[in-house]
C-alpha cells in the first residue's frame, strides 16, 4: 500500500470507502500532520463523467474551506491516474459512530451538534453549494465533540445541471428528501430535510421512515406522513410541529435555513419546560397589546434569530413580564390576561395569532426565577432563549447563575454560558468582566469568529 498515495503522504491506512472512492488516513510528511486522503476508486477512474464529478467535489469543498464547522481541504491532485483530495483529519469519529455505540442523545447535546452542522450548511447554501448527502456519517467530530460537515462528495454548485442529470438519484436512502427520491434536482431545502432526519435520529435513536429496504425507505419519504417524534421517545409534543414542517413533502413549506429549524426546536423544548410564575397584575388593555420586536444594540453583532418562547404546557407557562401594575391592591384576586405575541425571525417580524394565557398576581413586580434546583446547562439554555427573545435583562441572572454552576467543568456548555453572559452584559452596556469571560470561553472551545467579533467590539467601546 506504500505507493497508493503520493510519497508526501506516508503510512496510509484505509479507514473507509465512500460512494465514489477509498478513504485513507496518512501523515503529511511536509507539514507533519495527520490528514485524510480520498481517492477515486479504480473502477471509476477511467470514467470521464465520474472524474469530472470527483474534481467538482474538490473544487466545491475547497471553496468552503475556512467556513465554520466545515472540513478544510488541503490539497487536490492526481496520482497514478487517480484523482485525490487531502482534507482535515478529526479524531472523534462521526455522529454515525455515536448513534451505533450510544443510541439516542440528550436534547441539548443534539441542539449543539445541529447548530454546528447547520452553520456549515447555511454557509454552503449562501455560496450556491448543495451537499446532497447529509447524514450522520458525514458529520465528523473533533476531540472536543464539535461537529464538522465533511464529504461534499456529490455536492453540486447551483446552475451546474450538466454535471448532475435530473433523474439520477444521489444520496443515502435513509436521509433522502422526497424530491431527491423522485429523481429531482436537490436544493438547499433538500439538505435541510436531511438534517431534520438526522435530528430525528439523534433524538430517538431511529430514522423517521426506517424500512426493510432502501427502496421502501425512499418511497416512505415520498408518501408516508411525518411520524410523531414525541410518540417514539420521551420528548415533548411541542416538537412534533417542528418536524412536521422540517420534513414537509413540499420543499417550500420547510424552514428557510438550518438556523431557523434549530431555533424552533430550542423554542419548543423551552416552551414545554416552562414554569408557572406569578406576574404583576396588568391593565385589561394588555390583552390586545403586542410585544415590540427585540432591539439590536449598535455595538453588538445582530442575532441570527429572535424568538419569543411561551406556551401553555400541562398547565405550566414560561411567561414574560409585559408591563408593571400601578395601583393594584395586595389582596386583589388573580386574573388571566391574554397576550398576542410578535416573533422576530432573522429580521422578519411576524404576529402570532395563538394567544398565551398568563396567570397574574396582585404584586407590583415579578419574583426572580427559581434556579437553585436547575443545572447550569438548563440555566444557560433558558438564558439563551431569553436572549433570542430580546429579553437581555431577564437573561442576565440566569446566565450569571449558569456560569457559577458550570465554572471549572471545562465542558462546551461552560464556554457557551460564558460567551452568552459576555454578550448579554455588553448588550446591556455593562462591560464588567466581558473580556475575561470571552478569554475563558475561548480557552475551552478554541478560537471562534463570534468570540473574536465580540472581543473586538468590547475593546473598542468599553
Amino acid at each position: 500500500m506504500s505507493d497508493i498515495l503520493p510519497t508526501r503522504y506516508q503510512g496510509p491506512q484505509q479507514i473507509g470507502r465512500g460512494g465514489m472512492g477509498d478513504i485513507y488516513r496518512a501523515t503529511d510528511a511536509v507539514l507533519g500532520r495527520e490528514v485524510v486522503v480520498k481517492m477515486l476508486a479504480d473502477r471509476y477512474a477511467q470514467d470521464e463523467s465520474v472524474r469530472r464529478r470527483f474534481t467538482r467535489e474538490a473544487l466545491a469543498a475547497a471553496r468552503l474551506s475556512g467556513e465554520p464547522n466545515t472540513v478544510t481541504i488541503f490539497d487536490v491532485g492526481e496520482h497514478n491516474d487517480r484523482p485525490y483530495i487531502v482534507m482535515e483529519y478529526f479524531g472523534g469519529g462521526s455522529l454515525d459512530d455515536v448513534l451505533r455505540s450510544e443510541g439516542a442523545q440528550l436534547p441539548q447535546r443534539v441542539f449543539t451538534w445541529l447548530e454546528q452542522a447547520g452553520r456549515a450548511l447555511d454557509a454552503a447554501h449562501a455560496r450556491g453549494i448543495v451537499h446532497r448527502d447529509v447524514k450522520p456519517g458525514n458529520l465528523l467530530l473533533d476531540r472536543e465533540s464539535n461537529v464538522h460537515v465533511a464529504d461534499f462528495g456529490i455536492a453540486s454548485a447551483a446552475g451546474m445541471d450538466s454535471l448532475t442529470m435530473t433523474g439520477t438519484v444521489l444520496g443515502t436512502a435513509g436521509y433522502l428528501s422526497p424530491e431527491q427520491a423522485q429523481g429531482e434536482r436537490a436544493t438547499p431545502a433538500s439538505d435541510r430535510y436531511a438534517l431534520a432526519v438526522v435530528a430525528f435520529e439523534l433524538l430517538t435513536g431511529s430514522r423517521p421512515f426506517e424500512a426493510d429496504s432502501p427502496t421502501a425507505e425512499a418511497a416512505a419519504h415520498v408518501n408516508a406522513p411525518v411520524p410523531s417524534i414525541s410518540a417514539r421517545a420521551d420528548l415533548p409534543r411541542e416538537i412534533d410541529r417542528c418536524f412536521e414542517r422540517a420534513l414537509a413533502k413540499d420543499p417550500a413549506q420547510r424552514f428557510g435555513t438550518c438556523a431557523e429549524f434549530v431555533a424552533a426546536l430550542r423554542s419548543a423544548f423551552a416552551e414545554a419546560a416552562g414554569q408557572t410564575r406569578a406576574l404583576a397584575a396588568v391593565p385589561p388593555t394588555a390583552a390586545t397589546r403586542t410585544l415590540p420586536p427585540p432591539r439590536r444594540s449598535s455595538g453588538a453583532w445582530p442575532l441570527l434569530v429572535g424568538l419569543l418562547v411561551a406556551g401553555a404546557v400541562a398547565g405550566a407557562l414560561l411567561a414574560y413580564f409585559l408591563t408593571r401594575g400601578d395601583s393594584s391592591s395586595p389582596t386583589a384576586p388573580t386574573t388571566i390576561v391574554t397576550h398576542v405575541q410578535t416573533l422576530t425571525t432573522q429580521g422578519r417580524v411576524t404576529t402570532v395569532e395563538r394567544p398565551v394565557t398568563v396567570t397574574t398576581s396582585p404584586t407590583t413586580s415579578a419574583p426572580p426565577p427559581a434556579t437553585s434546583g436547575q443545572s447550569g446547562v438548563t440555566l444557560n439554555n433558558a438564558g439563551y432563549a431569553k436572549m433570542q427573545a430580546g429579553d437581555y435583562a431577564g437573561a442576565l441572572p440566569l446566565l450569571e447563575e449558569a456560569v457559577r454552576k458550570l465554572d471549572g467543568t471545562g465542558i462546551l456548555d461552560e464556554a457557551y454560558a460564558k460567551y452568552n453572559l459576555a454578550y448579554t452584559r455588553y448588550h446591556l452596556g455593562n462591560c464588567d468582566g466581558v473580556l475575561d469571560l470571552l478569554d475563558q470561553a475561548e480557552a475551552i472551545e478554541g478560537r471562534k469568529a463570534a468570540i473574536d467579533r465580540l472581543r473586538e467590539q468590547a475593546q473598542q467601546n468599553c
